[in-house]
């Protein structure tokens, strides 16, 4: 069995498709899906998909890119929507300043917030980072001092500095189908040395959709291409990946449940 870490199933590219992108998903191995938030005035509509399919669960967020419309001065929006049953993950939260859609001060004070949540909650932090790993390793890094949180980098694609400081933190990375580009040489090097204790995998879908699909709209069933390439960099069978990557997603992910 595998599990998606990662996807956003709320997202217009599924539409009335959503049923048989779940049946493919399933019919690859796909035993459990975790859809994302991304904004609170779409978070209705996220939970929905996580009520409705037993295998599908959700978080509560608002993407760095969001941050500037829907400002966070405290955590109570965030652990208020977490404490449904459905809800198992604070974020997509974060930081990028590749597209700075939003003020890097408007950023990191919602970032702040949803830290806040996650160390209320004990629901782990889904971290979205791009081209802001000095910022990201120091804020982890404080408010680590400041009381412990679980936590991930979501479709891991940055440096070994933020990597390290992940890891030292208690923090799991977890990887997309960018471990399948070509070009993705340095990313692969930092792959093989995170211990396998502590890996994920995931689509991002509809986003970034692995080798040979590369051009297409992801989807969940595509995360086995992914623990493919993860499985030969750290030098074990597809089983044996697939074993350790589900039982990390349930150890950080504390309210889910496993399949029967």
């Amino acid at each position: 069995m595998l599990v998606d870490s990662h996807c956003h199933l709320d997202f217009p590219d599924f539409g009335p498709e959503l049923d048989a992108v779940v049946q493919r998903a399933r019919a690859a191995g796909v035993g459990t899906m975790l859809t994302i938030g991304t904004r609170l005035s779409t978070f209705e509509g996220v939970r929905a998909i996580a009520e409705r399919y037993d295998d599908i669960w959700c978080s509560v967020g608002v993407h760095p890119h969001e941050a500037a419309v829907e400002p966070l001065n405290e955590a109570k929006a965030l652990i208020e929507r977490a404490a449904h049953p459905r809800v198992v993950g604070i974020g997509e939260a974060g930081l990028d300043y590749f597209y700075e859609h939003s003020p890097r001060d408007d950023q990191i004070r919602n970032f702040r917030a949803h830290i806040a949540a996650s160390r209320e909650t004990q629901l782990p932090l889904i971290v979205h980072a791009r081209d802001a790993d000095d910022d990201l390793c120091e804020i982890l890094t404080e408010e680590t001092a400041r009381g412990a949180f679980p936590g991930l980098i979501h479709c891991f694609s940055s440096t070994a500095k933020l990597a390290k400081t992940a890891l030292d933190i208690g923090f799991y990375i977890s990887i997309s189908g960018i471990v399948t580009f070509k070009k993705a040489d340095e990313l692969r090097t930092i792959v093989a040395t995170v211990p396998l204790e502590c890996l994920l995998v995931e689509t991002d879908a509809p986003y970034l959709a692995p080798m040979p699909h590369r051009g297409k709209r992801n989807e969940p069933a595509f995360v086995k291409n992914t623990a493919d390439v993860v499985a030969r960099l750290k030098g074990v069978d597809v089983a044996r990946l697939e074993q350790v990557t589900t039982d990390n997603f349930f150890r950080l992910f504390i309210k889910t449940r496993r399949p029967a």
